[in-house]
């Protein structure tokens, strides 16, 4: 038996899309770096050792979602953080190939350990000799990632990528023992599981502007960088939903947490999923037009300060629409078109950072009637 499709909210995403006039320069050298670090191979055996063939790679379109996101950018900027997001999905790829898919909790740990001593907060740290594609690129990254302007970064931009890797072994950990994270903690880890901590930094590379130091640590500021975190990472977890929970059998997926956390269907969980993303969408748009103004006026900001943080918040916007137009559109998103019989959620592996849901209806094609299995657990971070 299979569960009819039912009539689901949109994903609302409030903010054109805009695309940076450097595209096509990216293009036109996008697969130039992942090659020279042996993330990229050819076809057949010429791929082995790499993480991708030619195709796979192109078939991701990140030049798409670098241009999408950072539509502000100067070319060098665009190609930095290209790089990054080239890594990132690399990384993703890779820990769930060789380690999700395997089950391999000791290799992940070793593979992690590994990881962060190129992670390290000071300038002149010295690094191992990478022995793979992951480790080449993280080390090479760290040799560009940080220029002057954007130095202040760099303790807390590494430990954003620590914290990103780290919950990579969570997951893995979560999905061995078929432990669903608890929906209390399930935010605050996925913003942690998706580098969603980074993103700040490529609005912040991409617009030249930062959050005035004197709002930076304010309740209503921490509320705001929440919420758009929050829109990233979720809303991935329900663009996603049918490969990872489906396909995957993952447990690390917020319609699956919704569903286990509340004691209701899969089917009635992803309507309560796409609420949720909604939800934290329009707490952004609350904090910025209602509640920044009030605390901009109190903290008497200079009309230039005012008019950064300005700046800083449309590249935020930018950087959330070009997300979704990427989730949306993006050929490597899109989702399987199969019916899946009724069957209790096992917990499995997790492929890599995923995408928006095209139409509402795929999602709830697959989504069990059964009450999801396996018992919400808190701790998971």
């Amino acid at each position: 038996m299979t569960v009819r499709a039912v009539e689901l909210p949109q994903l609302w995403m409030p903010y054109p899309l805009r695309v940076n006039p450097y595209l096509s320069a990216l293009r036109e050298e996008s697969e130039t770096w992942a090659r020279e670090m042996g993330l990229l191979g050819g076809e057949g055996p010429s791929a082995r050792g790499a993480i991708w063939t030619r195709s796979q790679f192109h078939a991701m379109t990140v030049e798409l979602l670098t241009a999408w996101t950072l539509p502000d950018a100067s070319l060098a900027g665009l190609r930095l953080n290209h790089r990054f997001n080239i890594w990132a999905l690399a990384w993703d790829d890779y820990f769930a190939s060789t380690f999700k898919q395997t089950g391999d909790l000791p290799g992940a740990l070793d593979f992690t350990a590994r990881l962060h001593a190129f992670l390290r907060p000071e300038a002149d740290a010295r690094s191992p000799e990478p022995v793979n594609a992951v480790e080449r690129g993280i080390a090479d990254l760290q040799k560009h990632l940080f220029p002057p302007r954007l130095a202040h970064w760099r303790q807390e931009f590494n430990l954003a990528l620590a914290h990103y890797i780290d919950a990579g072994v969570q997951e893995l950990t979560n999905s061995r023992g078929g432990r669903v994270p608890h929906l209390i903690e399930y935010a605050p880890f996925r913003r942690e599981s998706f580098a969603a901590h980074t993103a700040p930094y490529s609005v912040e590379l991409a617009t030249g502007a930062r959050i005035p130091e004197q709002l930076r640590h304010t309740r209503t500021v921490h509320a705001l960088l929440d919420a758009f975190m929050d829109v990233m990472g979720l809303a991935n977890d329900v663009a996603s939903y049918e490969r990872e929970v489906h396909e995957e059998r993952d447990v690390n997926n917020l319609v699956v947490v919704i569903g286990t956390s509340l004691g209701i269907t899969l089917h009635q969980a992803v309507p309560a999923a796409l609420h949720m993303v909604n939800a934290r969408m329009r707490d952004f748009e609350h904090l910025r037009h209602h509640e920044l103004p009030p605390l901009v006026d109190r903290f008497g900001l200079r009309p230039d300060e005012r008019e950064e943080l300005e700046t800083w918040l449309g590249g935020a916007a930018s950087f959330l629409s070009g997300l979704h137009a990427w989730y949306t559109g993006a050929p490597r998103y899109a989702p399987t078109d199969h019916s899946v019989p009724e069957q209790r959620q096992r917990g499995g592996s997790e492929g890599a950072a995923d995408r928006h849901a095209p139409a509402a209806s795929s999602l709830a094609r697959g989504a069990e009637a059964q009450t999801c299995g396996p018992t919400a657990s808190a701790g998971s971070a």
